[in-house]
């Protein structure tokens, strides 16, 4: 039997997960079109999915500007991309 789905919300939208999964991946199985607006404005998302490029920040559980592509999704966690990152 498979392990019961996490919870998460993203720009307060309810989204279920399996166990395991990070939160850019989440964000991308959601429909995610943008992580986070690049200074010039642009649209900005994962890169290279591993933590390097910093293209996939949003804001976790009120902290800003962490790498969505390196944090597991844990139940009850709240995502935001509204906020300016840099």
């Amino acid at each position: 039997m498979p392990p019961d789905p996490i919870r998460i919300l993203i720009d307060r939208t309810p989204v279920l997960v399996p166990p395991g999964t990070t939160v850019a991946a989440a964000m991308l199985h959601a429909g995610a079109d943008r992580f986070h607006d690049s200074v010039g404005g642009s649209p900005r998302g994962p890169v290279c999915g591993m933590g390097t490029c910093f293209e996939c920040v949003v804001t976790i559980d009120r902290r800003r500007w962490v790498r969505s592509c390196l944090v597991e999704c844990v139940e009850g966690m709240e995502v935001s991309t509204h906020e300016r990152n840099p």
